[in-house]
């Protein structure tokens, strides 16, 4: 009998989502922003202290509001990481923006925050951090760099639920509430999910009215119903961006069980951490880091190979033995759209992460020690 292969992701389903779902279909109200939307968005704003929340269909719709939100204009430009998954850029291009790429750190895929004041220019309107893998980027360095040059930011949070930083003022913050703007995912892939799903976090005040606008297709349609005005009507400009009753209401059941979902993958995590230190020290392996200013929500757990010729063997070691493991993004100054139009420097970091991270499974269900027994029995020099 062959074995089964162990995936690189598995949604874990909590058992109420279809009771959730069935329960929002007898409502007669399937169509967004209705129960469970509430109840999804009130939870965000009172456990993490979100100004706002708006459960978007996606965490690239959440960035495009975002992007929207800040007015952006053809010919502006927005910093971002090249390492990152392209809806990152992809909201910003939509609007004309032209995208200037920092590079990964050395000891971490985020944006490496001490180039940030070499890339302003005149024309920067925002810095677009990416907290991967749910790691904080250093938010009191990227807030006083944005706060000189009167810039926004907006965080992109797609990875980083219920993951923190703390800041010089010793106060911990969660991740997505300490720019003007934080984006979202609740993706099959991410921590929690609804299938496809997002949010955006409003942490300015002048947003909230205008963000709301937006998310109705630009009307003003929930203050109609709060009956702040008696008639609504297209007032701005915006799209569909809320998710219906049904994926909201799929995400409320993985709300309810947040902490048990997150307490199972740190412990995956720190197996795997625990486990393997002493082979990766041997097979000249990086491991995650983790500033001393930023938890770990358990996101993904990855490892970083000398050489993609050692990537690719290893990842050929494991799908033998029946475990899939992934390499992430090509950055995107190498992509077949945006490499033409890249005109910063090298970005050595960046390229080494596009040709030498992998990741590791880490999901709810797994037997983490099957998948530690047989990385223990790789070698690199054989």
């Amino acid at each position: 009998m062959e074995n089964k292969m162990i995936p690189f992701n598995k949604p874990y389903l909590t058992g109420k989502e279809t009771f959730y779902i069935e329960d929002a279909v007898a409502t007669g109200h399937i169509s967004g922003n209705g129960k469970y939307t509430k109840k999804c968005q009130n939870f965000f704003e009172s456990v993490y202290d979100f100004k706002k929340c708006l459960l978007t269909t996606s965490c690239t719709d959440a960035l495009e509001m975002a992007a929207l939100l800040i007015n952006i204009q053809a010919g502006d430009e927005v910093i971002l990481p090249s390492y990152t998954f392209v809806s990152t850029a992809n909201a910003f291009v939509l609007r004309g923006a032209k995208l200037v790429f920092a590079d990964s750190r050395k000891d971490h895929p985020g944006l490496d925050e001490s180039q940030l004041e070499g890339l302003i220019t005149p024309k920067t309107k925002a810095i677009v951090p990416v907290h991967y893998a749910g790691v904080a980027c250093d938010m009191d360095k990227i807030m006083q760099v944005a706060e000189k040059h009167n810039l926004f930011v907006i965080e992109d949070a797609a990875q980083a639920i219920d993951s923190f930083y703390t800041g010089q003022d010793g106060v911990k913050k969660p991740l997505g509430s300490i720019g003007h703007l934080g984006a979202f995912s609740f993706h099959e892939t991410k921590n929690i999910i609804s299938g496809e799903g997002g949010m955006l976090a409003i942490n300015d005040s002048q947003f909230i009215e205008r963000a709301e606008i937006i998310w109705e297709k630009g009307t003003n349609r929930s203050a109609f119903f709060r009956g702040e005005v008696d008639k609504y009507g297209w007032v701005d400009v915006g799209s569909s961006f809320l998710p219906s009753e049904i994926i909201a209401a799929f995400l409320w059941a993985q709300i309810e069980n947040i902490e048990k979902i997150q307490s199972r993958r740190k412990l995956i995590w720190d197996s795997y951490r625990d486990k393997i230190s002493i082979w990766a020290r041997k097979n000249k392996i990086q491991l995650p880091v983790l500033p001393a200013y930023a938890t770990n929500n358990a996101h993904m757990f990855y490892l970083v190979f000398e050489t993609e010729e050692h990537r690719r063997k290893f990842i050929a070691y494991m799908k033998g033995h029946d475990i899939l493991t992934v390499f992430h993004y090509i950055s995107l100054h190498r992509s077949e759209f945006y490499k033409t139009k890249h005109e910063g420097k090298a970005l050595p970091f960046s390229d080494k992460y596009t040709n030498c991270l992998l990741r590791l499974p880490l999901f709810f269900e797994l037997d983490v020690h099957s998948v530690i027994d047989k990385i223990l029995m790789y070698e690199s020099d054989k």
